[in-house]
């Protein structure tokens, strides 16, 4: 069983990147377009020319790359989602199997993109100070461990409480909330903006960057939640 969720979680979480790709493709990538632009016009600019430094990676070629990026992310990520749905079928949450698989991946979007990104959304081409890309990097995980662990200290609050599904809930979400907002009350804010950076273009770029994460999950979620409502049907008919 566990093998045929691992393939299920390979292949949908390739489709859903493949997506999520098409979505950063079309609303992404003008606005890196334009990140570029001003980040070449700024250095000809302050070096007096246009300076002659090559691109490592052409613009074409970044293109194409971020199918690449997108689709081995959705391979990663659904490798793992998939054996931790196995932990969870018949543990926790809904009783459909497609039920929590959009259950489980709400929760996946919720604590390792939603969190972090609160705290330390993404910044276009152009923004932020190369020596301190670590501190920001360390700085983020530590945020994604935050919401992990804000995850498991709500499911666990939530199967104490037997009360009725509304104080469940009640007392999952401020379990989940307590942990997350002190993280983002004390660790230290990081904003390396650049003050002529306009601030449409960076807004834009941002909810792009939230939004290609949001698709991807909502067509993981769907998609995962689909197949596996089909594979349980001739099980629970033949039962």
């Amino acid at each position: 069983m566990i093998r045929t969720l691992l393939v299920r979680g390979l292949l949908v979480g390739l489709l859903a990147g493949l997506i999520a790709g098409g979505f950063a493709f079309v609303f992404g990538e003008p606005r890196v377009e334009s990140a570029i632009a001003l980040e070449e016009a700024h250095a000809a600019q302050n070096a007096g020319h246009d300076h002659g430094e090559e691109e490592l990676v052409s613009r074409p070629g970044q293109k194409v790359g971020l199918f690449l990026a997108t689709g081995l992310y959705g391979l990663a990520v659904g490798g793992i989602f998939a054996l931790v749905y196995a932990g969870l079928r018949g543990r926790v949450g809904p009783r459909s199997e497609g039920g929590l698989a959009l259950a489980a991946a709400g929760t996946a979007f919720a604590a390792v993109i939603l969190v972090p990104f609160v705290k330390y959304p993404a910044n276009p081409p152009a923004v932020g100070d190369p020596d301190t890309i670590t501190g920001r990097t360390l700085l983020y995980v530590v945020m994604v461990l935050v919401g992990l662990a804000a995850t498991a200290i709500a499911v666990a609050t939530a199967r104490r409480v037997t009360t009725g599904p509304w104080a469940r809930w009640v007392a999952a979400v401020a379990a989940f909330l307590v942990p997350v907002i002190a993280a983002w009350l004390l660790l230290p804010t990081v904003n390396e903006v650049p003050a002529d950076f306009p601030a449409t273009l960076l807004w834009q770029f941002r909810l792009a960057s939230l939004g290609t994460q949001l698709v991807f999950w909502t067509a993981f979620g769907v998609l995962f939640g689909w197949l596996s409502d089909r594979a349980a049907r001739p099980a629970a008919i033949a039962s």
